[in-house]
């Protein structure tokens, strides 16, 4: 159910509101805002939902959230120097490092290469025993205390429950306005790490900050192309001509691209000639298409891709799926046009291409 123009309009507000009137000294409320974002999209269309006059309901557990924490923060893990003489974490607090940091600093010091070891790890329910609590502490009820007034909008502060329930219509708008939200978290995520002066000089005036906060992992794309030239036969999945991996003309496309939804999850790929992923760029692919890879990364090939990808990758097949059917439903709704091949473009009925 929708929730009414007048909340989506308020929601656009208060989402102002909180970069401006909150306050931030760290980075735990970006995080949050970023979690609820993306569990919203992640939950699309399954039953944890309450209807309401003007909308539904979401229920999230705090372990949802601090699982998403720890999914947000792996990246930032890594050291950063850009230009330093010796690899260190950015700061993201103004006080000491962030505690999720140095926890998970800790684990990749000890071998762990991915969010897919992480939970196989026989530290996974201390870390995420951790994580719970830095969320329940600090960023779940103070996200919105706005010039020192709590102003509930998104969800009512309970104390006593190990989850939040958002407000009718709230997690329309989340998935409405994903790209928006998620826009202004990491734009203001970077601008708080900028402004710690103790960074400085890691960032100096060389590196892309973006990229390597919120990037995807270019190199750990590269682990995916051989699986993907065997099951697509070695082929590119969109114009079904041959492709040729050794001479590196082959690229792992996220099938929803990375604009809307920027997480690399493993049933998301396919491999694709150069041309015809950067004609593609941002556009959802046709209906035609988004057949074949309902069919050949989530039926024909799921297992396989779990057993293969999940060293490098998240592999929730489920979770893929509920992100596939809300971006076409976005899509349905804002009556875009679909990527059918290069320079053509269709429309949800695919009743004629449009050049």
């Amino acid at each position: 159910m929708q929730a009414s123009p007048q909340i989506q309009l308020d929601f656009i507000a208060y989402l102002q509101r909180i970069f401006v009137e909150g306050d931030f000294s760290a980075t735990y409320k970006y995080a949050l805002l970023h979690a609820l974002a993306d569990i919203c999209v992640e939950q699309a269309g399954l039953t944890n939902t309450v209807s309401a006059n003007s909308g539904s309901t979401l229920r999230i557990s705090h372990q949802q959230l601090a699982e998403k924490f720890i999914e947000l923060y792996w990246q930032h893990s890594v050291p950063y120097s850009a230009t330093a003489a010796e690899p260190m974490l950015l700061l993201q607090n103004m006080g000491q490092q962030a505690k999720i940091l140095t926890q998970l600093a800790g684990l990749r010091a000890c071998g762990v290469n991915s969010v897919s070891q992480l939970k196989r790890h026989h530290d996974w329910s201390t870390l995420v025993k951790a994580s719970k609590n830095i969320v329940k502490v600090g960023p779940l009820w103070r996200l919105q205390k706005l010039a020192g007034i709590d102003e509930c909008f998104l969800y009512p502060h309970q104390h006593n429950t190990d989850y939040i329930e958002l407000n009718a219509g709230i997690s329309f708008c989340f998935r409405r306005f994903y790209d928006l939200v998620v826009t202004m978290v990491r734009n203001h995520w970077q601008l708080q790490i900028r402004k710690n002066s103790r960074n400085d000089v890691l960032i100096g005036d060389k590196g892309n900050l973006a990229d390597f906060l919120f990037g995807s992992n270019r190199r750990s794309l590269q682990q995916a192309k051989p699986l993907l030239f065997d099951i697509q036969a070695g082929n590119c999945f969109y114009c079904q001509k041959p492709l040729k991996l050794q001479q590196d003309t082959a690229e792992v496309d996220h099938f929803i691209p990375w604009t809307r939804y920027p997480n690399d999850l493993g049933h998301n790929f396919v491999l694709a000639h150069r041309r015809c992923n950067n004609n593609k760029r941002d556009h959802l692919a046709s209906l035609s298409h988004q057949h074949r890879w309902l069919t050949q990364n989530l039926e024909q090939y799921r297992q396989l891709i779990s057993d293969e990808l999940s060293p490098y990758f998240s592999c929730d097949a489920e979770r893929t799926l509920s992100i596939n059917h809300w971006a076409y439903q976005v899509a349905k709704q804002n009556h875009s046009q679909l990527w059918q091949g290069i320079n053509q473009f269709v429309g949800f009925e695919e009743r004629e291409a449009v050049v």
